[in-house]
């Protein structure tokens, strides 16, 4: 998990500031109003006078841990502190078999991978009234499993890529001079028998091969079916996206109530290349990741926390997915919900692959 430049260790916490820390933290996720002495002497279950909480919530103000907003008497959490809260302090609900098979049904693991994917981030946005997004499976295991040429016009043809079971990637590619039917059929027969069950990047660097040493050798429609196919690979194995549901939900947070900063946090979702590189990061990195605020170093990422967990097929990563939402979610809950739906993905796509 990320962390922030400057840190504070549990270590320089003595037990009862570990304590009131955590009250402050889970008082102001339920409540999201900022925490008052006597509401944490309350909560604490620990004896000690208002005067030795103010203490206390003086130390941690000055590590950083919590702030005073505006005028206000209480304080509510730093993103540093709601990362001790998190590394040291937070008790994780797993889920219970019943949630899981819930879970499991809602997801209805069938149809294609990307009606799949659709369902996986719409789940996500609905169980935790949040955003959910899914990353498509990384390309480079990705299989090929067909390939047609069409001709769309004299100099135009149009390059059909199937990929796993049931994903077409079309390409119109300009071959410079008219190709026949038959020569295309030829062609799409050619790359069918060479490249069937490849994954992409196995097939362009066949493609690649093929070309440095058969350039003198092919013929003319040869030589443009492999540029063809060379362009059309490239451009998948360097697409990346991913799937997001629910983000009008983050609307009804007070947290995101400065239309502005919004705006610009729809525009990152929508331009994806930022968002884009956080998660490929996170596919990386493998497992659960939590980022809070601007340790994802985006500043439009500053009043969110991201929750991500990767999903595997046979061991190997695809991608992952997770829930956005403000820094003031339930961790203790959303934690375990992406990380069941990323190994229930990631059973559901294993015989896929």
């Amino acid at each position: 998990m990320s962390k922030p430049e400057k840190t504070v260790s549990t270590n320089e916490l003595n037990e009862r500031a570990r304590q009131l820390l955590k009250t402050l933290v889970e008082c102001y996720i339920r409540d999201g109003q900022p925490v008052g002495s006597r509401t944490l002497s309350r909560s604490s279950d620990l004896d000690l006078s208002p005067a030795t909480i103010r203490n206390v919530m003086a130390d941690l103000e000055e590590l950083g841990l919590v702030m005073a907003p505006h005028t206000s008497a209480g304080r509510i959490p730093t993103p540093q502190g709601y990362r001790i809260f998190i590394d040291s302090l937070l008790t994780v609900q797993n889920l219970g078999d019943a949630e899981v098979e819930r879970l499991r049904r809602q997801l209805n693991m069938e149809g294609s991978v990307p009606e799949m994917l659709d369902r996986v981030s719409k789940l996500l946005s609905g169980v935790t009234h949040m955003a959910g997004l899914v990353t498509v499976p990384r390309r480079e295991q990705c299989r090929l499993r067909h390939v047609e040429f069409l001709k769309l016009s004299e100099d135009r043809v149009l390059a059909i890529f199937v990929v796993n079971e049931s994903e077409v990637r079309n390409y119109v590619v300009h071959t410079g001079r008219a190709y026949t039917a038959t020569e295309l059929e030829q062609a799409g027969n050619y790359f069918n028998a060479q490249y069937t069950g490849k994954n992409l990047d196995e097939a362009r660097a066949g493609v690649l091969q093929a070309m440095r040493e058969a350039k003198e050798a092919v013929n003319a429609l040869m030589q443009a079916a492999m540029e063809a196919a060379e362009l059309a690979i490239s451009q998948e194995t360097q697409r990346g996206d991913y799937k997001l549901a629910g983000q009008t939900n983050l609307m009804t947070f007070p947290e995101f109530s400065d239309l502005a900063a919004l705006r610009q946090l729809f525009e990152a979702f929508n331009e994806k290349q930022d968002l884009l590189h956080l998660l490929d990061q996170c596919v990386r990195s493998g497992g659960v990741q939590i980022f809070i605020g601007e340790e994802s170093g985006y500043k439009v990422l500053g009043g969110c926390s991201l929750i991500t967990s990767t999903y595997q097929v046979e061991g190997k990563p695809l991608g992952v997915l997770g829930v956005i939402g403000p820094t003031r979610m339930a961790y203790e809950r959303v934690i375990p919900i992406v990380d069941v739906t990323a190994k229930l993905l990631g059973a559901a796509l294993n015989p896929r692959q």
